[in-house]
């Protein structure tokens, strides 16, 4: 056997070992419900026997214990690399779907005072007043359903234009938001490749860093690689946004003024550093993503859809009106007016004197509600305004689906995330008790050697 003393600095190697083991274990079970934790595993060594054997040694085989080789964080790049492709895509999926709701609900259709049914009661009272034109109050009733399906319109566009300038100042933050995101990750990069430099545990950092990534990855869809210093550089669209410890800025280049107007330019991005200003070409995912995507095409898609329903309401009811004559027997004059440039927000009703509603397709005619008839009967932009709803809801459909569908892959690659760096409790308190048991063990080990000691020092060679 190995001298009596070395035994002890064996049995000692195993003491610290498992002592750092319950330390470290006690570390993920503190830390089960912290985001981004990756749980830590003591890896060891063994350690060998001395090259050159003591000069009373037999046999130099048995080595000298076991050896701390380091503290490994449990995580897999690759899997790291795909969660944040995949947090990325249902940050842009779940946004749209969010505000295509909201939209929805603001469309209110189906419904009583949406403006299908609003249109309806306009055509409705044009049947009523072609059945009694000498009618001041049918008469009436026709001015009050013409300003209730202005209501509606513009309500609808008010809504379309809220959402808009809401989205713009989202978007604001969301910019604010990636900097402060990406002068973090540069910073902990920094402190990462100092902590490698000075032999220090780096791993909090990393999970700071990986955390930092996954929030970039979720709000722009940036790449994230790997450096040879532990930092990690993080790209959007091949822009380069964090290199090593510096960040680059990245700016709304047109679209969004600095205080949340629209400047008339569809929504753009740039991203400056230290070598110029590069634009960030191609479509984005994440939440920028779908907010640029929303601004640039689905809300001005549907208001313009919206104003054409519009225009085609007033144009068609107008000529017709014209063609009509009033009470006094005078030429229809417009019913509506709008501005060509924003019909749906500028839609109004140009008549407020029932008397002026041209009901008669005759001069003079009183009693002849013919021109009425035939206005009650006009119905090509109600079909108009139901394609443009129907389309949207369809769109808003269609987001859901994605959205679920895109949920389904990351539940996935985050249930294989945790199962490889996610604490168990279970887990870890076997792991103490391990410990504990080996613990004990060279504890006695250690008693055993000393009393060893004390029958070789203490009770042989004893001379009266």
């Amino acid at each position: 056997m190995t001298g009596t003393f070395s035994s002890f600095q064996t049995s000692l190697s195993a003491l610290r070992y498992n002592q750092l083991v319950m330390d470290v274990a006690s570390g993920n079970i503190a830390n089960v419900g912290t985001d981004g934790y990756a749980r830590r595993r003591v890896t060891a060594e063994s350690l060998g026997a001395a090259t050159t054997p003591a000069i009373w040694s037999r046999a130099q085989w048995e080595g000298n214990g076991v050896r701390v080789s380091g503290l490994q964080r449990l995580v897999d790049p690759m899997l790291d690399s795909r969660a944040r492709r995949e947090h990325g895509l249902q940050s842009y999926f779940d946004l749209r779907q969010t505000v295509l709701e909201r939209v929805e609900t603001g469309i209110g259709e189906p419904g009583d005072q949406g403006v299908s049914a609003a249109m309806s009661s306009f055509r409705t009272s044009w049947h009523d007043l072609a059945n009694a034109p000498s009618s001041t109050a049918t008469r009436a009733s026709v001015v009050t359903a013409a300003g209730t399906l202005v209501d509606a319109i513009n309500a609808q566009a008010r809504n379309i234009s809220t959402e808009q300038a809401e989205q713009r100042q989202n978007l604001l933050s969301t910019v604010s938001e990636i900097n402060t995101l990406a002068g973090d990750l540069a910073n902990a990069n920094k402190a990462i490749a100092n902590a490698n430099m000075n032999g220090s545990d780096p791993n909090v950092l990393l999970d700071q860093r990986d955390q930092l990534a996954l929030r970039l990855s979720e709000l722009t869809g940036a790449v994230g690689t790997i450096r040879g210093d532990g930092g990690m550089d993080m790209t959007v669209n091949g822009v380069a946004l964090v290199t090593g410890q510096n960040a680059g800025a990245f700016e709304i280049a047109t679209g969004v003024t600095p205080i949340g107007d629209a400047d008339g330019n569809p929504v753009t991005f740039q991203i400056t550093d230290t070598s110029g200003t590069t634009a960030v070409t191609g479509g984005l995912k994440g939440e920028t993503g779908a907010i640029t995507d929303l601004l640039n095409v689905t809300l001005p898609d549907y208001l313009a859809d919206l104003g054409t329903v519009a225009s085609s309401l007033a144009d068609t009811v107008n000529a017709q009106h014209q063609a009509g004559y009033d009470k006094a027997g005078t030429a229809g004059v417009a019913l509506f007016s709008y501005n060509a440039a924003d019909p749906a927000s500028t839609l109004s009703v140009a008549i407020t004197d029932p008397d002026l509603l041209a009901a008669s397709s005759l001069p003079g005619g009183v009693v002849d509600g013919g021109n009425a008839d035939v206005l009650a009967g006009l119905t090509s932009f109600e079909g108009d305004y139901q394609r443009v709803v129907s389309t949207f809801g369809t769109e808003v459909a269609s987001s859901q689906r994605k959205a679920a569908s895109q949920l389904t892959l990351t539940n996935q690659v985050d249930g294989s995330r945790e199962q490889l760096s996610g604490v168990s409790i279970d887990e870890e308190m076997v792991s103490i008790m391990q410990a504990q048991r080996s613990y004990e063990a060279a504890s006695r080990v250690m008693t055993t050697l000393d009393d060893v000691l004390d029958t070789l020092i203490n009770r042989t060679g004893v001379t009266r």
